[in-house]
């Protein structure tokens, strides 16, 4: 009975289809797809794979058919050849947005163009926003959300300049880029000790986010959910009760199908203390009143399983969340992973590098498991010493509605690499009946892509090794994008080249 609820559970949230096969096929590397070249996976549009791709002053987008094959190459000429600072894409069934940042003299622009299943630009520049400065502007001015259905587009900015006072700038767009409603509002900051984080907006175009105060690198002291709705010009500050225990790192879900915001952490029983467990708070929007509040310590056969060569207590002081699954009934399911570096001279762990003092973990800030390439990660010890990535094991657990664990599983692995981090962690992928877990595993002195499922009564099972692995080619799995319901594309190394291999399962 037990597994028939699990598998009535499990389909609530996915499609029930069966996985009969999978197949991987390579893009030949282009003579300009150097490992210096930037991109970004965009998605499936008219049945053709877009990838965006930058090298130096050159920017376009490189168009896959279904074999992998490059059919188009479209340059977007109009695109600065200088200060472009940031372009984010969000793709549909026929066409994709292009919303890129720039400066010319001492203004910012924001501005985006509607990109066809050929790569090329399909509407005249639509102008977003703008902003006067003062500075040249080396990181990201604006940054921009999409709602889960896609139906809504948020693109906000955030001046810090007196940092006692945020000024939050938004615009929202409808899936049209139609403008539907601009706001502006401030939020009380301690310079030293408060941060914001976690954005989004949700399908009804409401704006949600984190604040939390931290102490240098101590826990954090008190959170906050902030709630603009999106035809609101105030925000409503929801304060978050965690008596008695230290929040690590809040993580914002929004559970659209309930109208929730969730948020959920590891905590600990002390200030700097050993991982406990999960924290649960859970808020609704029709009745603007907590629908959950819970916290669950991990128990001692969880943490035998977990652990990677540490005691009990501190099993899961490396382990970081990486994906929130919101169920249908309110239920969740969390996928996190140890992650942490060694050098000669020094470790990184959350309390000597992520929430350091010269670290500030604000809107701009990167997760050491943020998986753009864009981002990617090339940080190195004390006095430039080289520093070895570790991403070892997976630990996936399952929630009900009130926050009471229903079952878990851990994925074991050891990954490491000296040069950096792009090759190790892991992607999920939702094929419907199952979860996949890609990742890479050193057998025999090559990286062969691993793939672990999930099974609606939460067992994890090693698939057969995927079909048309070529030995020459090194996987990028953090870096993958899922595109359809059975396709994802996901980056590699070859020889000195970046290509591109579209994972499928029939």
């Amino acid at each position: 009975m037990k597994v028939l609820r699990a598998l009535a559970l499990f389909s609530a949230i996915f499609f029930s289809q069966e996985v009969f096969s999978q197949k991987i096929v390579y893009s030949e590397p282009d003579k300009d797809d150097i490992r210096r070249m930037n991109f970004e996976i965009i998605g499936k549009v008219s049945g053709n794979f877009l990838i965006y791709k930058s090298l130096r002053a050159d920017n376009y987008i490189a168009v896959y058919d279904n074999d992998m094959k490059m059919i188009a190459r479209e340059e977007h000429n109009y695109l600065p050849d200088e200060r472009l600072i940031n372009v984010d894409f969000f793709p549909y069934a026929d066409h994709s947005y292009m919303v890129y940042q720039y400066q010319k003299r001492n203004v910012v622009y924001c501005q985006a163009v509607k990109i066809d299943g050929m790569g090329r630009r399909a509407s005249e520049v639509i102008h977003l926003d703008t902003t006067h400065i003062s500075f040249t502007a080396n990181n990201r001015i604006y940054s921009v959300v999409s709602s889960e259905d896609k139906s809504h587009l948020m693109v906000f900015k955030v001046n810090s300049r007196d940092r006692s006072k945020y000024i939050i700038t938004t615009n929202l767009f409808d899936d049209q880029l139609n403008h539907k409603k601009r706001a502006r509002f401030v939020i009380n900051m301690d310079e030293n000790r408060d941060y914001l984080d976690e954005f989004n907006v949700d399908n009804d175009g409401d704006f949600v986010f984190t604040r939390f105060n931290r102490t240098s690198n101590e826990s954090i002291e008190s959170a906050q959910i902030i709630w603009k709705p999106a035809t609101a010009d105030s925000i409503i500050v929801v304060d978050v009760p965690h008596e008695k225990i230290w929040l690590d790192e809040p993580h914002l879900k929004v559970d659209n199908v309930n109208k929730r915001y969730f948020l959920t952490s590891f905590y600990y029983k002390e200030r700097r203390g050993n991982i406990d467990g999960f924290f649960f708070y859970v808020w609704d929007k029709g009745s603007r009143a907590p629908a959950m509040q819970n916290s669950i310590s991990l128990g001692e056969e969880l943490r035998k399983e977990a652990r990677n060569g540490n005691n009990l207590r501190m099993a899961f002081n490396d382990y970081f969340v990486r994906n929130v699954i919101v169920k249908r009934d309110g239920g969740f399911i969390i996928n996190s992973e140890a992650y942490y570096t060694t050098s000669r001279f020094n470790s990184w762990n959350r309390w000597g590098y992520l929430y350091g003092p010269n670290n500030r973990y604000d809107y701009l800030s990167m997760s050491p498991m943020y998986n753009s390439w864009f981002w990617r990660n090339r940080f190195t010890g004390p006095g430039g010493q080289p520093v070895r990535h570790h991403a070892d094991n997976i630990t996936v657990l399952s929630f009900d509605k009130e926050g009471k664990i229903e079952w878990s599983n851990v994925i074991h692995k050891e990954q490491y690499d000296d040069e950096s981090d792009d090759r190790i962690s892991y992607q999920v992928m939702n094929t419907g009946s199952q979860i996949h877990y890609l990742f890479n595993m050193d057998e025999k002195r090559a990286l062969l892509l691993n793939d672990y499922t999930l099974t609606p009564d939460g067992q994890m099972n090693r698939n057969p090794t995927l079909k048309n692995l070529d030995r020459g080619y090194e996987f990028l799995p953090k870096y993958a994008k899922q595109v359809s319901a059975r396709q994802m594309i996901m980056p590699c190394f070859h020889r000195n080249y970046i290509c591109f291999a579209k994972i499928e399962y029939n």
